[in-house]
């Protein structure tokens, strides 16, 4: 007698036995183009080895518009031409579904389970909307619960019955597929011979035309076995994780597919660069200089630069007097020309559009600060039509791509927006707008977004616009109409993906935000709005050092000399005060200060007169306080400073100070310019100590005590004009 064991299993193998093997499923699409959607649904179809024969490539689109009307005869034609050699065959099963919005989530033998479990020969897709005809609604048979209506992007039967119904076919290729088989389903005769019905649970089938209230679940679970949708935008939001495309375990596993391999390439590609300056940006010049350093050949770069800030010409004409002759061509299109930002725009992707040897079109903003020098190259060798890096604000969840859309059409937070910014799910992403910078191929320009006015949409700026245009206006067709009839599949027209990458770290979006162009040396204010950027700037290259590397010294008792400023903050740090110019000249009745008099006056312009003195204190609690912390160990500061200024020495007004004490806990004194190069002399003397500092090293700090142990004097400046900056800190 059998075991209990093995009774069981012959019960499990017989049962399953009775279900078709998956070599009898073949699956038939109609794609007349290779879009970027038809290549994600033969993605999803090669991971789960279905057999998939495409229908009407490379024949003329005669179905109509069916993002707009009625249309989609021309798939029934197709599929009425290929089934007269497939219907023959009674065991085959025909799944014949849409190839531009729809991706596999389930394998063969799981939808043949389900197909089969319906007990019918043939199964349409269903969805909570009715198209073209509403009129027709009446005549459905009512179901208990799921979706009632007919959606003829899904279709599975058996291949006799397949042809049965598309043998009825005697329209045009711009009539309506759906309202065709609309017809014949709500026939009961037809109904009935046919042995039809609708996947009402969506058991097979997936459609999210309509069901915007259903998308939580379905990000839930995802329980059915394919998906196509509308909203097209929140499909394309779950393609980036279905079928496997990314998991938590496994990261991005199709990143690496289909990539452009520049090593094998005999020459690299000739790229349109347009850099454009809209406003006024803080450090222009460090952008061009990154810009500069992209390990890209010069020689395959043509620049464009729009700039339509007068403040920032002098940047510009810089920049092209020193590189006018490295670059294989460059136009420079001013303020002069007071274009729109959109026209602007038009203007240098025309560029490469027009040049047939243009392959890609690289748009960046003046306020994307690149810190990869690969980003061109590793742009391009992901092989995508539109492609950008993610930047990101430092320290902030701003960037330059939304991950959803709101009802409107503008922005709106996807549930992975955080991870993807803070790094936490890495790969390439499908979205819905982007700006700032991305790749484009001139391929694309030339084919799928010909239009010469892309940038220009009504009430939309130019990013908007661009974006709006590349997923082909359907999304605002969609919302245009309150009708219910409006939200009908689309099958034809899916526009051109547009993709983010933050599989490596590319840089960063700088503030423009407050950015007030009134001082001699802008950048010097921005330590607030982009500290990470002043900080790259304005603070000494060694400087981390100090307490990675022990990197100060302590030439005299309880005075520390350590590397704070850059050559190029004190510099501008001296500008901006020369360019003020109002000096005090050393003179004891001081109306700035407390009372009115200073005992021991110096030669000064204080910060508050430039309007530095918040920007300063912050800078003291930053970059001063650690250090303070560190060499006078308990001292917990509280980097508070009434009295912060630049001093100016000069044989002729004032050479040297007197011995005094300062009026503080501590003080730092910065050099500002170079010894030898700049003045001759100079220094400082303690008298307690008998300790004289006669070599201050541009951007070192001294710091020393201010009260009681440390009298100190100013050593004369014999020749030149020396420069400090100090504070009084927690007086």
């Amino acid at each position: 007698f059998p075991t209990l064991h093995s009774i069981f299993f012959l019960t499990y193998t017989f049962y399953f036995s009775i279900f078709l093997s998956p070599e009898k499923l073949l699956v038939l699409t109609v794609a007349t183009q290779e879009t970027d959607g038809f290549h994600r649904f033969m993605q999803s179809a090669n991971y789960f080895k279905f057999n998939v024969k495409v229908l009407g490539m490379g024949e003329e689109w005669k179905g109509g518009d069916v993002g707009r009307s009625i249309g989609g005869g021309q798939k029934v034609r197709l599929l009425k031409e290929a089934m007269d050699s497939l219907a023959n065959q009674e065991d085959l099963v025909i799944l014949f579904v849409d190839s531009y919005d729809l991706i596999f989530a389930g394998g063969p033998e799981e939808i043949l389970r389900k197909f089969q479990q319906t007990n019918h020969k043939l199964v349409f897709a269903a969805e909570g909307i009715i198209w073209p005809d509403p009129r027709l609604a009446e005549k459905y048979p009512s179901v208990r619960s799921g979706k009632r209506f007919l959606n003829s992007g899904g279709i599975i039967g058996y291949a006799p019955y397949i042809q049965k119904i598309v043998n009825q076919w005697d329209l045009h290729d711009n009539d309506d597929d759906q309202l065709f088989y609309t017809k014949i389903y709500v026939d009961p005769l037809q109904r009935e011979r046919l042995n039809m019905t609708l996947d009402h649970k969506c058991e097979i089938f997936q459609n999210l035309n309509g069901a915007l209230g259903d998308i939580i679940k379905i990000n839930k679970y995802l329980k059915c076995l394919f998906i196509f949708s509308l909203p097209q935008i929140y499909f394309n939001y779950l393609a980036n994780y279905i079928p496997n495309v990314w998991n938590y375990e496994q990261g991005c596993t199709i990143c690496d597919q289909d990539m452009v391999d520049l090593s094998q390439l005999k020459e690299f590609p000739q790229v349109t660069v347009a850099i454009y300056i809209e406003q006024p940006t803080p450090f222009l010049p460090e952008f061009l200089e990154r810009f500069l350093s992209l390990d890209y050949p010069k020689d395959k770069l043509n620049i464009f630069v729009h700039n339509s800030e007068v403040y920032h010409e002098k940047h510009i004409q810089k920049f092209w007097e020193e590189n006018k002759d490295v670059f294989r061509s460059f136009k420079v299109v001013g303020p002069e020309e007071n274009l729109t930002q959109g026209e602007a725009r038009n203007m240098g992707m025309d560029l490469c559009r027009k040049d047939l040897s243009c392959d890609y079109y690289f748009s960046i903003d003046a306020d994307v600060m690149l810190t990869n020098r690969q980003t061109l190259k590793l742009l391009i060798e992901q092989n995508r039509k539109i492609i950008g890096p993610l930047v990101t604000r430092h320290g902030k969840l701003w960037s330059n791509f939304w991950g959803a859309l709101s009802l409107d059409g503008y922005y709106a937070r996807s549930e992975d927006y955080i991870d993807i910014v803070q790094g936490k799910r890495v790969g390439v992403w499908n979205i819905p707008f982007m700006a700032h910078i991305y790749l484009i191929t001139g391929q694309t320009l030339r084919n799928e977004l010909k239009e010469r006015n892309v940038f220009v949409l009504e009430r939309l700026d130019p990013d908007m616009a661009l974006c709006r245009k590349a997923r082909d206006l359907t999304v605002q067709r969609e919302r245009e109409s309150p009708s219910p009839e409006s939200f009908h599949m689309l099958r034809s027209r899916q526009g051109v993906f547009m993709y983010v990458t933050n599989r490596h770290e590319f840089g960063r979006l700088i503030s423009t935000a407050n950015y007030n162009t009134s001082h001699y040396n802008n950048d010097l204010w921005q330590i607030f709005e982009n500290p990470l950027d002043w900080r790259e700037k304005y603070i000494h290259p060694n400087y981390t050092r100090i307490f990675t590397d022990n990197l100060l010294e302590q030439p005299c008792p309880d005075v520390f000399w350590f590397p704070v400023l850059s050559e190029k903050a004190c510099d501008e740090l001296v500008n901006e005060m020369e360019n003020y110019g109002s000096w005090s000249g050393g003179k004891h009745k001081d109306k700035r200060i407390s009372g009115g008099y200073e005992s021991v006056p110096t030669d000064d312009i204080h910060m508050k007169q430039i309007d530095f003195d918040k920007e300063w204190l912050h800078f003291i609690r930053e970059f001063i306080s650690p250090v303070t912390l560190k060499v006078f160990s308990g001292y917990y500061t509280k980097g508070y400073a009434i009295m912060n200024f630049v001093v100016k020495y000069t044989p002729n007004r004032q050479a040297y100070l007197r011995p005094h004490h300062d009026s503080s806990t501590f003080t730092i004194n910065i050099a500002l310019n170079n010894k030898g190069l700049d003045f001759q002399g100079g220094g400082c003397r303690f008298h307690r100590y008998n300790c004289s500092i006669e070599s201050p090293r541009k951007g070192w700090s001294f710091m020393h005590p201010g009260r009681l142990t440390h009298l100190h004097e100013g050593l004369p400046t014999t020749n030149g004009t020396r420069y400090i900056a100090v504070s009084f800190v927690d007086p």
